[in-house]
């Protein structure tokens, strides 16, 4: 063979990995594990961009050195298959979204096993399989069936709570658990009927139903996140979206906010997704604190931070979607509140909360009194307050907060400040620094020592305690939509059960729509007889009509790859303790706060429940950035269908326009294939430079729009998938955003065209010396070995590709096709470039793959000079070069500077006044 034929050794080589199941992981305890996980993706119609495979192929490079280093490597690949775009495409067409959700996983599968991955497609999981998702719906009923108890600081099954009620109620108890739960003894437990009694245990359970305030979409039928809406708007279709109380499925993910954050300082994630986890369970210590409604018996509690501060409280403000609010709203100012809560149920949390630009509020007519002065205060509604954080109510301190500073100049509301000193003309002072004033017995204390002193206030007067606070609230745990993992509960006289776990899994029933009922059901209200009938009864009990949410199956994959064909266990107990938790992960920034959070929650339930022995799922995780598109523009003349050349635009009045780059080569236009592009381009005139047409660039998002998509086929079909790995890694440092830029790819193939004729010679024959390797040989090599190696454990991968250049540049001027040379760099260069190393290794001579190769050694010896060049200086100028021993030392090389004839020549037979040696850098004399 020639060349280097990609079209022909690519397909090869994966159909051997394929039909050897080279990549597939079984336990092995004789080695140690390596776990490399992808966050999987959600198969979409659109199939792969160049964009995808960034973060595939760094795990990948590191999977298959591990390999080489003697571990066992588990690396799978799934799909994260239920989702609303299969479901809206079912909407509008009629077809199952499995049918949609199979073609789209074929079509991905097709593209990853192209780019020659080393997965292990045996363990492959889709969360829409009913035998994947059975186990989804036992590991909710293992959450329903838990409690979070405090003193344990850990979940424990629901009969542990039983027990206790059983014997001493509920006074002695300790747990996560609805505001509303009453006191009661043994004896009222044990009086309770059976439906009493699991009505009350619901308030207690890890996972549980009750009213929630949540995103409502109309038009798509579901809850949606606070990531999903944006500007009051679904992020996906850009549908309303209304803020209203309805009846949800929630999981108790605040009973952990303090283990969450705990365990953020016990793995390598990147720090600025840390700090996105800390800020989104937002631990706060403070105070509550009681304010009584005036003429009423009703009271507003608060959550501040700065209760040094309550003597400047000036009113207080409600959330929009607060019980509190209609109960407060007087008759005259009833039409107002009713207007504003309307409104404000149009924008999501998030844009309340971003938004700091808008004041808005409406007064409510009531008035509470300030518990420490006695002092009336009006009571407001706003919509920066939220329903979910604290209690729903804010004491409005003007003078120490810039929202409530704002809002009181809006309204014109008093300002009283509290700190000695602070400047308050124009902005509120939020510092923690001086002391108070106006404010009673706190009068002349620092900041920190009124905090603690109006604590012990409320506590001794009992209007209030010291309490630490988390902004994170309990999860949403349902969606009205259809495609999605049934729930495993039925209910009986409005009480949910669990199904028996012997009837796992509840299988998605088939509908004639998948559009809400005329009732306003979720869609599984159109299934027949969606019901279930418990061992020993007669009765037929309905089952859940809403699905589990999008993050369900995505929150425990990881452990599935460990077991995936187990049908008696989520995950064997021996194959658990063996992988444990995944090495590295790499995925987008993206799923800080979502995907990321819900795993960990989820895993630390698991683990207290004694399923897994690892608190934290990802040990390691990266974030790989995005390859943005680079976009190429033709310049059109107005008013005509003539295009002007890049160069030549400035002298017509053109106006830029997209162009699919695949039409462009190196910005160079194919202009028949341009006018082939589009029928209204066919008879298209062009005003050329050079005789060419030359586009614009711009680094863009890729996108369909722009038509600066790049399919990976393309490039693999063009260049080869080695050529593509080697490419992506080199445009820039994993974590960064680069820009796609086709034209550099040509350097790369040509590179494994010079690799490739390292081992052939002038007639394209194979050909390799076994004699012994030359010293600068051995030099080039084991500088790549070492860099390369380096490089692997920082996850600095283009350094690697510039290193592989370097080295076969070098290797191809010392005329190099020594075996033992060639040998090892070939397992140093394989884990970026498999396809065409495994052929070289092939051609070796070897009988097994080059995964099974152990890596080179690295020998330091090889990399020591023999020999220094040394420039000499004399009077600050170079005149000459000496090319000394290593290891002469300083009279050594004074000596041979001074007879060497150059230097005798400049000298002039005067003797030096001065001589300078640095070893093994420069010597310098002085005349």
């Amino acid at each position: 063979m020639a060349d280097y034929n990609h079209k022909q050794i690519e397909p090869k080589w994966q159909q051997y990995w394929k039909s050897n199941e080279t990549f597939k992981a079984t336990v092995d305890k004789s080695k140690p594990k390596f776990y490399s996980l992808d966050m999987f993706p959600y198969p979409s119609g659109a199939g792969l961009h160049v964009g995808h495979p960034l973060g595939y192929i760094a795990s990948d490079i590191v999977s298959r050195h591990k390999r080489n280093k003697g571990f066992n490597v588990l690396h799978p690949m799934g799909f994260d298959a239920f989702g609303l775009p299969a479901e809206q495409y079912a909407i509008q067409t009629g077809q199952h979204p499995a049918i949609t959700t199979k073609e789209n996983i074929e079509r991905y599968k097709e593209q990853l096993e192209n780019i020659g991955f080393a997965f292990d497609w045996d363990k492959e999981v889709q969360t829409c399989d009913p035998k994947y998702y059975k186990w989804t719906q036992w590991i909710f009923m293992q959450i329903f069936n838990s409690w979070y108890d405090y003193d344990a600081a850990k979940a424990r099954t629901i009969d542990k709570l039983t027990a206790i009620f059983s014997e001493s109620g509920n006074a002695t108890v300790n747990a996560a658990c609805d505001e509303d739960v009453p006191s009661f003894t043994a004896e009222e437990w044990n009086a309770m009927s059976e439906e009493d009694q699991q009505s009350m245990l619901l308030k207690y359970r890890l996972t549980y139903l009750s009213e929630t305030a949540v995103n409502w979409c109309p038009e798509l039928g579901t809850v949606l996140s606070n990531d999903e809406v944006k500007d009051g708007f679904s992020e996906r279709g850009g549908f309303p979206v209304i803020r209203k109380n309805m009846k949800q499925w929630s999981m108790r993910i605040t009973a952990y906010a303090e283990r969450l954050l705990e365990g953020l300082d016990t793995i390598d994630w990147p720090e600025p997704l840390k700090e996105m986890q800390r800020n989104w369970i937002g631990k706060s210590k403070g105070a509550e604190v009681r304010f009584q409604v005036e003429n009423s018996d009703l009271e507003i509690e608060v959550f501040t931070t700065r209760i040094d501060t309550i003597f400047g409280v000036t009113f207080l403000s409600l959330a929009p979607e607060s019980d509190l609010t209609a109960l407060l709203t007087t008759p005259e100012q009833k039409e107002a509140v009713e207007a504003y809560v309307a409104q404000a149920a149009t924008r999501s949390e998030r844009d309340r909360m971003a938004d700091v630009k808008t004041i808005s509020g409406v007064f409510t007519g009531s008035y509470a009194i300030n518990p420490y002065n006695g002092e009336k205060v009006p009571v407001w509604v706003a919509d920066y307050v939220l329903a979910g954080y604290g209690t729903g109510a804010v004491m409005a301190v003007p003078c120490g907060d810039q929202r409530d500073y704002d809002f009181a100049k809006h309204f014109d509301l008093p300002i009283v400040p509290v700190i000695k000193d602070a400047d308050i003309s124009e902005q509120a002072d939020p510092t923690k620094e001086g002391t108070m004033i106006n404010s009673g017995f706190l009068d002349g204390l620092t900041c920190l020592e009124a905090i603690d002193k109006a604590i012990a206030f409320a506590e001794e007067k009992g209007v209030g305690k010291g309490k630490i606070n988390y902004r994170i609230r309990d999860a949403i745990f349902a969606r009205q939509r259809y495609w999605g993992e049934p729930v495993p509960v039925y209910f009986k006289n409005d009480t949910p059960y669990l199904v028996a776990e012997k009837d796992l899994p509840i299988i998605l029933p088939e509908v004639d729509k998948y559009l809400p009922t005329e009732d306003g059901d979720p869609p599984l209200g159109r299934a027949e007889n969606f019901t279930y009938t418990p061992e020993g009864e007669n009765e037929a009990y309905p089952l859940e009509m809403s699905t589990m949410p999008g993050w369900a199956g995505s929150s425990w994959y990881w452990y599935r790859y460990m077991d995936a064909h187990n049908e008696n266990a989520f995950i064997d107990k021996d194959v658990q303790e063996y992988w444990e938790n995944v090495d590295l992960y790499i995925g987008g920034s993206e799923h800080a706060t979502g995907h990321l959070l819900y795993s960990r929650f989820w895993n630390k339930i698991l683990f207290d429940l004694g399923h897994v022995n690892q608190q934290e799922p990802f040990k390691k995780l990266i974030n790989q950035g995005m390859i943005q598109g680079r976009s190429n523009f033709v310049y059109r003349v107005k008013g005509e269908n003539k295009f002007v050349s890049f160069g030549l635009r400035k002298e017509y009045d053109t106006t830029a326009m997209h162009v699919d780059v695949s039409l462009c080569r190196n910005d160079e236009l194919d202009l028949e294939s341009f006018k082939n592009w589009r029928p209204d381009l066919a008879d298209a005139e062009f005003i050329l430079e050079d005789g060419k047409y030359m586009c614009g660039w711009e680094v863009e998002k890729m996108s369909k729009s722009k038509y600066n998509v790049v399919n990976p086929d393309d490039i693999i079909e063009r260049y080869g998938a080695d050529t593509l790995r080697l490419y992506e890694m080199f445009l820039g440092p994993l974590e960064q955003f680069k820009p796609w830029n086709t034209n550099g790819i040509d350097g790369v193939r040509k590179f494994l065209g010079k690799l490739w004729r390292l081992f052939h010679n002038g007639q394209g024959e194979f050909e390799v010396s076994d004699a012994a390797p030359s010293k600068d040989e051995l030099k080039s090599l084991h500088k790549t070995i070492k860099k390369a190696e380096e490089d692997i454990e920082r996850y600095s991968f283009n350094t690697s590709v510039s290193t592989f250049m370097i080295c076969v540049n070098e290797l191809s001027a010392l005329k190099c096709n020594n075996r033992a040379v060639l040998q090892d760099l070939l397992v140093v260069i394989s884990p970026y470039a498999p396809h065409i190393t495994e052929e070289l290794w092939s051609l070796l001579g070897h009988a097994t793959s080059i995964v099974d190769a152990p890596y080179p050694e690295f020998n330091e010896e090889y990399l020591k000079e023999s020999d220094i060049e040394y420039p000499v200086m004399i009077n600050g100028k170079m005149r000459t070069k000496l090319q000394l021993s290593a290891d002469m030392n300083k009279a050594e090389i004074e000596a041979a500077a001074l007879a060497d004839e150059t230097v005798q020549k400049w000298l002039e037979g005067k003797p030096p006044k001065k001589v300078i040696v640095v070893p093994k850098k420069i010597v310098n004399l002085v005349v």
